[in-house]
């Protein structure tokens, strides 16, 4: 996990205000944090820049397949 003082966190623009499935990301230089916006404190899931590319790759790839 980042340090505390370092993280920014973005919300996905999937997300929404109705208490929607929401996703919060922090980019760092080699690794990228993921957590529920619902559960702040809850537990966050840390991958390689490396790691969260090919998983963004392979979600661009099943949307595309799906339309």
């Amino acid at each position: 996990m980042m340090p505390s003082s370092n993280i920014v966190w973005r919300r996905s623009s999937y997300s929404n205000g109705m208490g929607g499935e929401c996703l919060e990301v922090a980019a760092g230089h080699e690794v990228v944090t993921v957590r529920d916006s619902k559960n702040t404190l809850g537990p966050q899931l840390t991958l390689s820049t490396a790691a969260w590319r090919g998983f963004i790759r392979a979600l661009a790839r099943r949307e595309a397949e799906a339309n």
